[in-house]
């Protein structure tokens, strides 16, 4: 895609950011090792609805997991990706039909024909950006230098 920095405006980000309540992870991991996994707990430790879609999971996060984004029985605001690349245009159709607000596909998430199914029906998406690292950096849980833990240490415990 070559305007990709078109679809990561930062007032788009905060604007998604900001107004969203239920945030669906397609793809969500039950593997506490996994990027989804940790990126659905800090949204959900972070005062989000997170609702998992994954069809090889009962239940995530202790929350019920579903197969697809038609079967979610609630309103859902972002549609979070951690899906390949190939697999964005139906999770845009999906999130095109359920009425979702916006469709936030993680890095190396890149699909210019799901960028433009959501785009088309006026979704804000936001592609090749992290939500953890992007809601971290507008909430202020980010400094310059890495997360802001606000405390100051020196402690090493060099390699295990």
């Amino acid at each position: 895609m070559s305007d990709l920095g078109r679809y990561q405006d930062p007032l788009t980000i905060q604007r998604v950011l900001n107004t969203a309540r239920t945030i669906a992870v397609v793809g969500l991991s039950n593997n506490e090792l996994r990027a989804s996994y940790f990126v659905g707990y800090y949204l959900k430790r972070h005062g989000y609805r997170v609702i998992p879609v994954n069809p090889r999971e009962s239940e995530i996060l202790g929350e019920r997991c579903f197969a697809s984004l038609r079967d979610i029985p609630e309103p859902v605001d972002v549609v979070n990706v951690f899906r390949a690349p190939d697999a964005v245009p139906d999770i845009a159709r999906e999130a095109v039909e359920i009425g979702a607000s916006a469709l936030w596909c993680q890095f190396g998430v890149i699909s210019a024909e799901g960028t433009r199914i959501a785009a088309d029906a006026g979704l804000s998406v936001v592609v090749d950006r992290c939500i953890k690292i992007e809601h971290a950096r507008y909430a202020g849980r980010m400094h310059w230098l890495g997360f802001n833990t606000q405390r100051i240490t020196s402690v090493r415990t060099g390699l295990q």
